[in-house]
């Protein structure tokens, strides 16, 4: 996940020069989702509960949950951005191992077995503490994992083809969710976990992309039934979806097309973030102007094309500030805390998913409550949360000084 990023490298499919420095961008940007992601330790929902008349409250909890479909806050974006960073690695991963001589078939084998590890650490990882093996595959790892080796795939073609897939992706998904039919009159809505009158539901054409009513949640009745598991599979409660790594694929793209602008010797620093800025508001602008038109709903549960499009859009915008503060400007040292996560992000994901609650018990157990109030009760949450985050940050801080870093 974390492959050496140069600079100054030529060409993806062809040998390029010796790797260079590493960009500090790309560990700096996904560093700070995975922040993001860890930060939900913070609980702002629950100091927000205990102060209803702070509006600077209520927006940090808005941006730090989910929205209830359409849409899009801060959270939202740090599934695509990891898969956008994903991509934009390859580009630099894929150059450089050719650079070493790697044969195309040992690359191939490398993806492959990526795909595999990605894919079921994710269900490992949603697998803690059930009775036996979660087959679900919507979490961001199996997601990536699924589409990884297609990525491999692409990252050593043309960029022409590469945008060409993209658009296949895009319509042929959307195309799969516009021709499904809609629920008929004798729909049985108890087997979707909605009623036809939840607030969420789309009206007229965009009602092809309603919550458990769509091609994606057909499939997933019919696939994950096949695995072994406690009771049969109705629905996600969260509309999630198995066939998401589809539209996922797409972002993982995107940013591809952006390590290649990165990566290339023909386009100055200044050059290569205007790219990233012309092609960050031409996707918001299509994403928008599809959820708009009511042509495609803006939806990242389950990852409809104009999503991959508009939060495509935010992940181009980011890595250009990412990349203008901290490989053009000055930012290096500024952002030195995110890289230290950013450079060992598959680590910190599953430090998160396993040890953040021990921690936090821990830290009560030996502390006790009193030790978290001291900004008063109602940011004790907070405050607990801010120190669990700091102790799995010196964990990373720990592996970083030693040079451990978790690579699949």
């Amino acid at each position: 996940m974390n492959p050496v990023a140069t600079a100054d490298a030529a060409g993806l499919t062809t040998a390029s020069k010796p790797a260079g420095p590493r960009l500090g961008s790309i560990d700096a940007y996904r560093g700070f989702v995975m922040f993001l992601m860890m930060g939900e330790a913070f609980a702002f929902g629950r100091v927000a509960e205990n102060l209803p008349q702070s509006s600077l409250w209520q927006f940090l909890d808005h941006h730090q949950s989910h929205v209830q479909w359409v849409g899009c806050v801060l959270h939202d974006l740090i599934q695509p951005s990891f898969s956008f960073l994903v991509g934009t690695a390859l580009a630099f991963s894929v150059a450089s191992r050719t650079a070493r001589g790697e044969s195309w078939g040992r690359m191939l084998g490398h993806a492959l077995w990526r795909s595999v590890a990605l894919t079921f650490l994710g269900v490992f990882l949603r697998s803690t503490g059930r009775a036996q093996t979660n087959f679900t595959f919507e979490d961001t790892l199996s997601q990536i994992g699924m589409g990884y080796t297609f990525l491999f795939l692409l990252g050593t073609r043309s960029v022409r083809t590469q945008w060409i897939s993209l658009a296949g992706i895009l319509v042929g998904y959307w195309l799969l969710f516009a021709l499904y039919p809609l629920p008929g009159p004798g729909f049985d809505w108890s087997q979707t976990g909605v009623t036809p009158d939840w607030p969420g539901n789309l009206q007229g054409f965009a009602a092809h992309w309603n919550k458990n009513t769509n091609a994606a949640w057909a499939f997933d009745r019919w696939f994950l039934n096949l695995l072994p598991r406690e009771k049969p599979f109705l629905f996600n409660g969260g509309g999630y979806s198995t066939l998401s790594f589809i539209p996922t694929l797409g972002t993982m793209l995107l940013g591809l097309i952006a390590g290649g602008w990165l990566r290339s010797t023909g386009l100055g620093p200044r050059d290569r973030v205007r790219r990233l800025l012309i092609a960050g508001a031409g996707c918001l602008a299509a994403g928008w102007l599809l959820d708009a038109t009511g042509v495609c709903p803006n939806v990242k549960r389950i990852w409809t094309p104009a999503w991959t499009l508009y939060s495509g859009g935010w992940c181009f915008l980011f890595l250009a500030g990412f990349y203008s503060l901290v490989d053009i400007g000055p930012g290096r040292r500024w952002v030195f805390p995110l890289t230290v996560i950013g450079m060992n992000s598959i680590a910190a994901y599953c430090m998160d998913h396993l040890f953040g609650g021990f921690i936090h018990r821990a830290l009560k157990t030996h502390l006790g409550e009193k030790a978290f109030s001291l900004l008063g009760a109602p940011y004790a949450p907070m405050v607990h949360g801010a120190a669990a985050l700091l102790v799995l940050w010196l964990i990373l801080l720990w592996m970083y000084r030693r040079k451990i870093f978790l690579r699949l």
